[in-house]
C-alpha cells in the first residue's frame, strides 16, 4: 500500500539525495521509498527551482529563460496550427 508522503518529507529526501554524498539508490533504500520515486522528486525539484524566477547564478537564469522561451514558442506554434485549421474549416 502506498502512503502519500508530505512535502516536507519529499524536500528533505531530495536534499539528502543531492548533498549527502550517498547514491540515490542508498538514500531511497534508507528512506524506504523506491529509487524511481526519489528520482521523480529530484527531477521535479530541479524543474521547479529552474522555473522559480530570477537567480543570482546567471547560468541558472539563462537556462530558465531558454526553457521558458522554448515553451512559449511551442505554444505559439500550436496556436498557429489551430488558427490555420479553423480557418480552413470555414471555407
Amino acid at each position: 500500500m502506498s502512503l502519500k508522503k508530505s512535502d516536507e518529507f519529499k524536500s528533505e529526501a531530495v536534499q539528502l539525495a543531492l548533498t549527502s554524498g550517498l547514491s540515490r539508490k542508498q538514500v531511497a533504500a534508507d528512506l524506504g521509498i523506491g529509487l524511481s520515486t526519489l528520482n521523480k522528486w529530484v527531477a521535479k525539484h530541479k524543474h521547479d527551482d529552474l522555473m522559480s524566477g530570477p537567480h543570482d547564478d546567471l547560468h541558472k537564469e539563462l537556462a530558465r529563460l531558454r526553457k521558458e522561451n522554448r515553451i512559449l514558442r511551442e505554444e505559439r506554434e500550436i496556436l498557429k496550427k489551430a488558427t490555420a485549421f479553423f480557418a480552413s474549416q470555414k471555407r
